[in-house]
């Protein structure tokens, strides 16, 4: 009787446990199986292969959620970078306009090595030259240059003229390139007759065909990332910064798609082989560096790294291959100017560290590797490439 009374209580422990098991270790919260390749149903996970399960405690919305790292490794702090720096795509914006904002500039450049500052801030006519007045006349002398505006709306008749004559005038008042040339131009940028103005308009040429015969650059920015042209939806890994920012959202029935987009700016690059163009933001191919390759193999075509290092330091073996391979075709930008953010750059760029923080949360929920470029890769990036396609920015002094 005894020995039943043992066998009994042992299977029924047995299935206890395998009851158990299925409940997710003691959880008692129900099982759903899903077929290979599907994913779960909301609120739930996959504890096994194919076995989903909701938490017992209710679960933190992604603003909420920020597990603290257990990983213990080496933490490099770069305050300043290794060589000077020239920031490509600068918008200091409002301390430009006066004294005490250009020293507060100057402070913040002298405290991150950032030698010299362009303000793509697409100037023109009498801002320019009130601008460049104050500069030259403060301890920032030399270390900032502007970026001349261009009018792309209403395009048609008589503007080629008009638009050519004000950008030579902005180059007589000290303007050392175009740009920035902003997103609106190809998204929604209207022409004359109400037409969208497309980015490879031929009505356009003159103006191209004038920065090459005046060597300036063209620093452009098309587009947006390419989530920003997708629904809204929980498999959008940019769906925080949508949601906090609706306007960044480019849905398909009241904008061009992405990449008819990225066409356009393609062709415009092939079709203006004289011209050198600077496409902002890794052209919003970072997290495609294969795609974004076949642009930068054009001889006239440059980049810069401005609002992407979230793509940049989650790739560090490929990023590091890609910049040391384009090494020549690079340059440093930072856009939004937040003296704090940089020396995020300067960490991903310069060390090998492991798995830290990014600057701001909405952009990525992920973690930063350091790509460790060697020290002639830094020198062009830094400040080298900028002095090549730039002739209008002073070339003595730097390192060699």
């Amino acid at each position: 009787m005894r020995s039943v009374v043992l066998t009994t209580v042992a299977a029924l422990a047995a299935l206890s446990a395998i009851a158990t098991a299925q409940a997710g270790r003691g959880s008692g919260n129900p099982e759903v199986t899903i077929p290979a390749g599907a994913q779960c149903p909301p609120g739930m996970t996959e504890i096994r292969p194919r076995r989903c399960q909701a938490p017992q405690a209710p679960a933190p919305s992604i603003l909420d959620y920020r597990p603290r790292s257990t990983l213990v490794t080496k933490v490099t702090p770069v305050p300043r970078a290794k060589y000077p720096v020239i920031d490509f795509h600068g918008h200091p914006g409002g301390l430009l306009q006066s004294a005490e904002g250009l020293a507060t500039l100057k402070a913040a450049m002298d405290s991150l090595n950032l030698q010299l500052m362009v303000a793509a801030e697409s100037m023109t006519g009498e801002r320019i030259t009130r601008t460049l007045d104050l500069v030259r006349n403060s301890p920032l002398k030399d270390r900032v240059a502007v970026f001349a505006g261009i009018d792309l709306n209403n395009v048609g008749p008589g503007w080629a003229e008009r638009a050519v004559g004000r950008l030579e005038a902005d180059v007589k008042a000290g303007a050392i390139g175009i740009g920035e040339v902003g997103k609106n131009f190809g998204l929604s940028t209207r022409k004359a007759d109400g037409t969208r103005l497309r980015l490879d308009d031929p009505e356009l040429d003159p103006i191209w065909q004038a920065a090459a015969r005046l060597g300036l650059p063209v620093f452009i920015h098309t587009a947006d990332p390419a989530e920003f042209f997708k629904p809204i939806d929980y498999s959008n890994e940019r769906w925080l910064e949508l949601a906090l920012f609706p306007g960044r959202r480019f849905p398909e029935d009241r904008f061009p798609a992405f990449d008819s987009l990225m066409a356009e700016r393609d062709n415009l690059f092939r079709r203006h082989p004289r011209t050198t163009f600077v496409t902002a933001h890794l052209g919003w191919q970072a997290n495609d560096l294969g795609r974004l390759s076949k642009i930068l193999d054009l001889p006239n075509v440059y980049t810069e790294v401005g609002a992407v290092l979230y793509d940049i330091g989650r790739q560090p073996r490929a990023a590091h291959d890609f910049f040391v391979r384009y090494q020549d075709k690079i340059l440093f930008g930072k856009d939004s100017f937040q003296p704090e953010e940089y020396p995020y750059y300067w960490r991903v760029f310069e060390t090998r560290d492991d798995y830290f923080d990014y600057y701001r949360d909405y952009h990525a929920f992920w973690k930063l590797y350091g790509i460790d470029l060697p020290d002639p890769v830094l020198k062009k990036i830094y400040y080298q490439n900028a002095l090549k396609i730039t002739k209008g920015l002073p070339q003595a002094g730097w390192p060699r």
